[in-house]
């Protein structure tokens, strides 16, 4: 092989070396191919081959001139052998012309080409990205279902498919051997040729049946179309229900595709976040919508029904039925529905039933949009409308303009509704839609004077002239038609004049009923018919279109300019924010409301670490405060005035057990409850350090006060812990010294208390003594001297008498009395009484004191019953059942708090918190400051930018 192509290469050599070219001489042998000297010459190498070069100087001709190109270096000559002229272009060719490269540049040039032609058929095929819903949605789940891992490995591999070949074989030597049965002289053929002819001799035969046959098929074919036509109608009408079904289940969490939001729907999205955005930036009012406004009772709303063929608003006979401006947002679909923005449920529009609930929810809205007081409201309600063939655009239907306030409007109801009308129209790129009643005097309209205030040069109004059946009745000149029609009655310019029939009056009537009877009335009208009306200016028809075309020409007109406006708004607050906050996040309300809610959670939480002492200790020294008057006045006072301790003891348990029946739970019930309130509250206001938020004060002080005001205590706490005190209070054993002591303890700390509020009342009955009377130069009044004087005699009464009864007899009161008008004194019997309580009082209490030293050692007897003694120490063993009662019910209501209390006012907590964050005008009310609306404006003009711009570049991609 090697050879065969060497002595190809020497024999190409030589050609080249013996074709002249101006130069006739044999070309040496250095000067072949290398294979091809290596052949001439084995004993001489081409490996090995060398000489010496010549340098010689040389000129090359063109052979076009003869004229000297440009002279050349030396070159490089071999010795012994001549110079000729090296053929470099033919060597070029003979390289470039081998086979591979031929093969190279096909395989290269077809490729290029077959992904051209791939891409331009690739380009042709529509797009089919909105049609996906039209698949269902178990086709794209397919790969949940079916394991196609086990598929591919259930397939026969490489080795049982080799298996299988003997029977491949088999069947093609059995297609073999049928293919020799029919070649030519076979058995086959003749038989074959037999039944040919057979057929060409019932050809003639055939012709007249084949033409039934082919009616009968197109029969039958048109039967089958007809079949499938209803098969058809059926599962789109059976598709449309489950499409009803699953938007009305999609709340409940069934799966639902998403689909692609069309251009109106991102639009819309945009005017309903300009809508709550504040208005001092004045940028909600330079997007493009369609506004309509017109007389009341002009038609407005039926020109609107029209164009959304569907009679959707609600309806009445000359009263006003639009209280609040409705923005309506018009998008093509396959089915014709309606829904809110702020609910997934969705209205079919042809059906009866939902057209009325629609009606009736529009009305409802309004209703509770209308302040109290008032007659019309601003606030916007947004609706979106989608069917087929609808033209895409937003619309705003106004209250219609009024001249009169009629009974049962608000006095301001005439200038509310201009100011709503003039607040939408001073829009620099709305489109007014001017709707003008035709039936009635044109000098009778209202809104031609406002739209001429708003649009003075007619740049972006549109007339609209409804009624015109009931116009050319009754007026009785047709040119002043045409002359409205034209522009020419009324000093309002405008881009275009429409006339159009709305239906005969008759709410009952459907859309398609007054469709007919529009197209019915212009093709017959005297109008149309003498040229006063032109056919593109009649008809909602052609309104709609040309309304459509005028909105999409303000969006792409103004759309980019408005993105540029909020980015440099953006620029600004971001700005404001890096400046005034530079080391807060920028939270909005809902945020921020969020993070309040989580310390709150956590504040209540707290709850549950307070320690069971703090709770005991707080609960037995509250409810020990709010009882111990009662215990000393009512209890212990009555008892001790007893001569003996039996009296004593009887006196004690009967009043303990009226007291436990109707006081004391419930007051032990309360004092638990204020001492959570007290607890949280604590938690809740407790300053928090460097990571304190003021902001939060108001939300947190909100959610305190309408939790507790919430909450209420388990009813039958009281019941159980009734039980618990009175099993508490009739046990008198007392065990060991130390709770003797600690009774002792206790009825000493209440004494000296008591002691000390009596003396305190005492000076200021009887004002200051005479030390203070020298070092403050405090006098004593009038009244105040008589006290002394009383308290001095009925001291001297006490002394003569030490175990004196609480009371005063009558003839006692007398003797002081008498005793006093002998010093001068005049005094009043019941100031005596009176000032006799207090004295008295504060004589008991020393007494009682001074018993408690005694009965320090008096442990002992009371363990032997105070037999064989003269102590009794009944009023210590009282303190000490007081005293186990608190320390019990304390622990009870300690339980009480931890287990169940607590819980119950965080899920209040809770609730309260829920419930707040569903009220915007409660977080508004509680969440204020510059930095929350810093934040909130920041949020919305980012929104209202990104959502913008993503409209923008859908716009550019529909271009």
């Amino acid at each position: 092989m090697w050879r065969t192509r060497a002595a190809v290469a020497c024999v190409i050599c030589r050609s080249l070396a013996n074709s002249s070219y101006g130069i006739k001489r044999k070309s040496p042998l250095q000067n072949l191919h290398v294979v091809s000297r290596s052949i001439h010459h084995p004993y001489y190498p081409s490996s090995k081959f060398q000489r010496p070069p010549l340098r010689i100087s040389i000129k090359l001709f063109s052979s076009l001139n003869r004229l000297p190109l440009r002279k050349t270096k030396l070159l490089n000559v071999k010795h012994g052998y001549q110079f000729h002229r090296n053929f470099w272009l033919a060597r070029l060719a003979s390289r470039l012309l081998k086979v591979r490269y031929l093969i190279l540049g096909s395989a290269v040039g077809g490729g290029y080409t077959a992904k051209k032609t791939y891409d331009q058929w690739k380009d042709m095929m529509p797009d089919l990205n909105e049609y996906k819903w039209i698949v269902p949605d178990f086709v794209w789940e397919l790969d949940e279902h079916v394991d196609f891992e086990k598929l591919i490995k259930a397939l026969p591999d490489a080795d049982d498919l080799a298996k299988l070949l003997p029977d491949f074989d088999k069947i093609g030597e059995s297609f073999t051997s049928l293919k020799g049965f029919f070649s030519p002289g076979s058995p086959g053929e003749t038989a074959f040729r037999a039944t040919d002819q057979g057929y060409d001799n019932d050809k003639q035969f055939k012709k007249v049946s084949d033409k039934e046959k082919i009616d009968q098929l197109q029969e039958e074919l048109l039967r089958t179309q007809l079949k499938y036509q209803r098969m058809l109608e059926r599962l789109e009408k059976e598709n449309k229900e489950l499409r009803k079904l699953v938007l009305q289940r999609d709340d409940k969490g069934i799966h639902q595709r998403k689909l692609k939001k069309s251009l109106i729907d991102m639009y819309s999205e945009v005017l309903d976040i300009l809508s709550d955005y504040d208005a001092s930036y004045n940028t909600q009012d330079h997007l493009p919508r369609v506004v309509v406004v017109g007389d009341q009772s002009a038609g407005k709303t039926s020109v609107l029904e029209m164009i959304a063929q569907a009679r959707i608003f609600p309806r009445g006979s000359g009263e006003m039925m639009t209280r609040s401006p409705v923005k309506v947002t018009l998008s093509e679909g396959p089915h014709h529905v309606a829904l809110f923005k702020d609910s997934s449920r969705e209205f079919d529009l042809t059906k009866e039933e939902d057209l009325a609930a629609l009606r009736n929810e529009i009305e409802i809205r309004m209703r509770n949009s209308v302040k109290e007081g008032c007659t019309v409201s601003t606030e916007t309600i947004s609706l979106s409308v989608k069917g087929p063939g609808l033209q895409r655009m937003v619309l705003v239907d106004l209250p219609g303009v009024i001249s009169t306030v009629t009974s049962g409007m608000a006095p301001d109801t005439k200038e509310t509704i201009f100011s709503i009308s003039k607040a939408y129209m001073q829009n620099p790129n709305a489109i007014i839609l001017c709707i003008q009643d035709g039936s009635v005097d044109a000098e009778r309209s209202i809104v031609t004077d406002l739209v001429s205030q708003m649009d003075p040069q007619g740049k972006r109004t549109i007339f609209v002239l409804t009624k015109v059946d009931l116009a050319e009745k009754n007026v009785a000149s047709p040119s002043r038609i045409q002359q409205i029609i034209e522009g020419k009655l009324f000093p309002m310019k405008a881009l275009g004049y429409f006339a159009v029939v709305t239906g005969k009056g008759n709410s009952s009537e459907s859309i398609e009923s007054i469709k007919e009877y529009e197209e019915e009335f212009f093709q017959n009208s005297k109008l149309l018919k003498t040229c006063m009306l032109k056919a593109h200016q009649v008809t909602t028809k052609n309104l709609s279109l040309a309304v459509s075309d005028c909105f999409w020409k303000m969006v792409r007109e103004s759309v980019e300019q408005q993105a540029d406006a909020f980015k440099a708004t953006r620029f600004n607050l971001e700005t404001e924010w890096k400046n005034n906050y530079p080391r807060l996040r920028e939270l909005d309300r809902n945020e921020l409301f969020e993070k309040a809610k989580n310390e709150i959670l956590d504040e209540v939480i707290s709850l549950t670490q307070v320690t069971p002492k703090h709770w005991e200790e707080i609960l037995q020294k509250t409810l020990w405060e709010r009882v111990s008057t009662h215990v000393i006045e009512n209890i212990y006072l009555p008892a001790a005035q007893t001569m003996n301790s039996g009296t004593f003891n009887t006196t004690v348990d009967i009043k303990l057990k009226q007291w436990t029946d109707k006081q004391l739970p419930n007051k032990a019930v309360e004092v638990a409850w204020e001492t959570l309130q007290e607890e949280f509250s604590r938690f809740m206001t407790e300053p928090k350090g460097k990571e304190h938020d003021d902001i939060f004060d108001k939300l947190k002080q909100a959610v305190k006060e309408e939790s507790i005001k919430r909450h209420k205590w388990n009813e039958r706490a009281e019941d159980s812990l009734r039980v618990i005190q009175h099993n508490a209070l009739e046990d008198r054993s007392i065990s060991d010294k130390q709770q003797w002591d600690a009774a002792i303890h206790f009825m000493e700390e209440t004494l000296q208390s008591r002691l000390k509020d009596t003396e305190s009342v005492i000076e200021d009955m009887v004002g200051p003594d005479w030390k203070k009377r020298w070092l403050y130069w405090i006098g004593r009044t009038k009244e105040q001297n008589i006290r002394n004087e009383t308290k001095n005699e009925l001291e001297k009464l006490i002394k003569c008498s030490e175990e004196h009864a609480a009371y005063l007899a009558n003839d006692e009161v007398t003797t002081v009395r008498k005793n006093l008008e002998a010093r001068g004194v005049t005094v009043d019997p019941c100031l005596i009484k009176d000032t006799w309580h207090q004295i008295y009082r504060r004589y008991f209490l020393k007494t009682a004191l001074n018993h408690c030293n005694l009965c320090r050692r008096g442990f002992y007897y009371y363990q032997r019953h105070f037999v064989d003694s003269e102590l009794e120490c009944n009023d210590i063993v009282l303190f000490w059942r007081i005293q186990r009662m608190l320390a019990i019910t304390a622990n009870t209501l300690r339980q009480q708090l931890t287990n169940t209390e607590v819980r119950r006012l965080e899920k209040n907590v809770k609730e309260v918190l829920e419930d707040f964050a569903e009220d915007n005008e409660k977080k508004v009310k509680l969440l204020t400051g510059k930095r929350v609306q810093l934040a909130e404006d920041l949020k919305k003009v980012r929104e209202i930018q990104e959502k913008l711009e993503a409209f923008i570049e859908a716009l550019h991609q529909e271009k």
